[in-house]
């Protein structure tokens, strides 16, 4: 079965269009992806290792999840299905807004920052075995120090700022999960 996005316009409307992943985008033309950072009571964000023979960026560390929202889904739904997908993980994001949305040249990146008190020991994580090959915390000098040596995904170094500035402010998600 294959998988299509949902286009967009430019400001965020959807056309009633789909595209499949892959495919060329149309000028005018924009989908929506997810990136989704859960940091500990320590203010530790998890972070997770792609795979070596994913097609962008292997064998690099990178953010909690991240992925393109499926046609007919909302940023909340895409989110909590990356979470489930990629690292075993239930989480209600039902009704929470991202923090920030970065515009890209294909369309929208939704962030969302959630504190999670108690997420138990990585190793009982259900990793998908196709994206994901570790996990572990990373605190923000670890994380800007892994961009610097190339070993974590090129993310501007301001948007990590941002995503530990934030967590925890007004408006931050703090999880229910026990």
């Amino acid at each position: 079965m294959s998988e299509f996005w949902d286009i967009y316009t430019a400001n965020r409307v959807k056309t009633g269009r789909v595209m499949e992943p892959g495919s060329l985008f149309k000028q005018g033309d924009y989908h929506l992806v997810v990136h989704i950072c859960l940091f500990n009571d320590g203010g530790e964000m998890l972070i997770q290792q792609r795979q070596a023979d994913k097609a962008g960026w292997p064998g690099l560390w990178d953010v909690t999840v991240g992925g393109s929202a499926l046609a007919g889904e909302t940023a909340q739904q895409a989110a909590m299905r990356e979470l489930k997908e990629e690292l075993g993980i239930s989480l209600d994001l039902t009704g929470v807004r991202p923090h920030f949305t970065i515009n890209f040249g294909e369309g929208f990146d939704d962030t969302f920052l959630v504190t999670v008190p108690y997420l138990g020991d990585l190793e009982s994580l259900v990793l998908q075995e196709e994206e994901v090959q570790a996990v572990r915390w990373a605190n923000r000098h670890e994380i800007l120090r892994m961009i610097d040596e190339g070993s974590f995904i090129p993310y501007l170094k301001s948007k990590i700022d941002l995503c530990f500035d934030m967590v925890g402010q007004y408006g931050a998600h703090q999880s229910q999960r026990k």
